[in-house]
């Protein structure tokens, strides 16, 4: 049989290239795995305990409805409602104009899909987030590199010069993954009026929004009027609840949008599963101020990761930092970032991922996903990032 180039000409998941390095490992010091951008620590108790009534229900094995359960459609859009007031008032997203997905990656694969013929174009800031960059290249579509300043914040004037009669969309990540950096509200809406203006998408991954250091809205674009005629909003319930393995998102969108979409995911997955939809509603209904104790002590972690950077251990030197991650520039003009990873893992113990998974060059970046690590060990990698410098 014959595979397609599509697949064979690109890496594999640069999460588990860098995991295969951990087999060789011969220390026997505890590794700082700062590698998944995902909790490590478990969900909830009240959604646990509803994943286990829904087990034992007659229809827990059920399919649940192509549009989701309603029930979740309510609970989400109730949480929209007071997470993006706009002038003070509670942001108006319909549920139907929510779609739940298997996890924020799907989410992004078939609005692109639904976007794109192949050939056709989507900008997205550099460094993005691999997956993306993945899925339009195995989909036919052409991602078209919008770098970014030393403030790793896109610009919209670039953006503006790179649009051509196949631009589809332009995608923006806020808190970026792997840089950590919100997107102000203000660029957001510039990035609107441009997206509107050349009647284009605007994707908004929105994965990380909860772990923000502000409570105030991320935007207010759902306060306009004709927001679904432009914004395409994606969502991850993976981190906010801390269940990654039962993989639920969402796209927020108008319903011509919608309605197209769930055609691709009625090939694919038809819906989530019913069980991971009911663990979602127990944590939009029971969990949101549990969800709210974990977004804290994860700010606090940053606050202790953001000091034992400053010093720049070992050479190691922070660029920009929030959310889960931290993008770090390591101090080797000389050696590849893949070997620097390498060595960090098998002679330091210290796990992260290569920053040419974001960029398609290397300059020398790393990411680290410092949000699962607690406070002492914070401070042991700073120790560990000195020692690694000094070889």
């Amino acid at each position: 049989m014959r595979l397609t180039s599509r697949t064979r000409q690109l890496s594999a998941s640069p999460i588990a290239e860098a995991h295969a390095w951990l087999s060789h490992r011969t220390s026997e010091r505890a590794l700082l795995d700062l590698s998944q951008a995902a909790p490590a620590y478990p969900t909830a108790p009240a959604i646990a305990a509803r994943i286990a009534e829904v087990a034992h229900e007659g229809s827990g094995g059920f399919y649940a409805p192509p549009p989701g359960l309603p029930v979740l459609n309510q609970a989400f859009a109730t949480e929209l409602a007071v997470g993006y007031q706009a002038d003070g008032a509670p942001a108006e997203i319909r549920t139907d104009e929510i779609l739940p997905t298997g996890g924020c990656n799907q989410a992004f694969c078939v609005v692109t899909s639904t976007l794109t013929e192949p050939g056709d174009e989507i900008i997205i800031p550099v460094p993005y987030y691999f997956n993306h960059d993945m899925w339009l290249k195995l989909d036919g579509a052409v991602p078209v590199y919008l770098q970014t300043g030393d403030d790793l914040l896109p610009s919209v004037e670039t953006a503006r010069g790179l649009i051509t009669e196949r631009t589809r969309a332009i995608l923006l990540v806020t808190p970026g993954n792997p840089t950590g950096v919100t997107i102000p509200p203000a660029l957001l809406h510039e990035f609107f009026e441009l997206a509107k203006a050349h009647n284009i998408a605007l994707i908004v991954d929105e994965t990380y929004r909860n772990f923000r250091e502000t409570n105030d809205p991320p935007h207010e674009l759902f306060g306009r009027p004709d927001w679904q005629e432009t914004l395409i909003s994606l969502h991850s319930f993976s981190k906010d609840l801390a269940i990654p393995g039962y993989r639920v998102g969402a796209v927020v969108a108008g319903t011509p949008v919608l309605y197209e979409t769930m055609k691709l995911l009625d090939c694919v997955q038809i819906s989530p599963p019913r069980i991971s939809q009911e663990a979602v509603v127990a944590g939009l209904e029971r969990g949101l101020a549990w969800r709210d104790e974990q977004a804290d002590r994860i700010q606090r972690n940053l606050a202790i990761f953001r000091d034992v950077m400053a010093a720049e251990p070992g050479g190691f030197r922070l660029a920009s930092s929030g959310a889960f991650f931290g993008w770090v520039r390591h101090p080797f003009h000389d050696v590849d970032t893949a070997e620097v990873v390498k060595r960090l893992v098998l002679n330091h113990d210290v796990l992260v991922i290569p920053g040419t998974a974001f960029t398609p060059t290397d300059e020398r970046w790393l990411r680290f996903s410092y949000a699962n690590l607690d406070p002492e060990q914070l401070t042991e990698l700073g120790h560990r990032l000195e020692q690694a410098g000094a070889l």
